[in-house]
Parts: C-alpha cells; sequence; structure tokens
C-alpha cells in the first residue's frame, strides 16, 4: 500500500507522542467497552456495532475523538479551532510539499 507514504504525519515530541498515545488508548477502551459491554444477551450484542456506535455519536465518544484530535493537531502544532478547510488546506499543503514516493 502506498497511500500513506507520502501523508504529512506530524513529528511530535516524546510528551505529544504520550498524550496521543492516551487519547487513542481511552478511545479503543471506551469503544471496546461499548460493543462488549459484560451481560448483554448474544442477541444484543449483535446489535452493537461500530457502524451504529458511530451513527449514534453519544457525547462520551464525541468527547475521546475531540481530545485525540486537539492532541494531533497540538503535534502539529495547529490551532484547536482549525476550521476542516483549512485543516484540509495545512494538510495537502505538506502533501505536496514532500518529495515523491
Amino acid at each position: 500500500m502506498t497511500v500513506l507514504e507520502t501523508f504529512p504525519f506530524p513529528r511530535p515530541t516524546e510528551d505529544q507522542r504520550e498524550v496521543i498515545a492516551a487519547a487513542s488508548r481511552r478511545l479503543v477502551e471506551r469503544r471496546d467497552g461499548w460493543l462488549n459491554p459484560p451481560g448483554l444477551s448474544a442477541a444484543d450484542l449483535t446489535k452493537r456495532t461500530l457502524t451504529n456506535l458511530y451513527n449514534e455519536r453519544p457525547q462520551w465518544l464525541l468527547d475521546v475523538h475531540r481530545h485525540l484530535d486537539e492532541a494531533v493537531l497540538a503535534a502539529y502544532g495547529w490551532d484547536v479551532d482549525l476550521q476542516n478547510d483549512a485543516l484540509l488546506a495545512r494538510l495537502l499543503e505538506l502533501n505536496l510539499s514532500r518529495e515523491p514516493a
């Protein structure tokens, strides 16, 4: 796969890397807890899919994603209030400035 070879990943400091890792772990823990809560019947567990979770978009999910997004934006040195269009433009600019793979 060559899709990510030229993706402009940030170069986080060690502290930023740990914040990103902790936020990522928290997201996985929360999603896993939602997908497989103790005591649910097999029939109820079949309804616990990532698609259903992301369609529901509970506040805790939005919060953990926001925390992860903020950690990654900090690693890029960008403001956490950056709007999607500006974010995509910056990523494209970084990607275009990289050497071809």
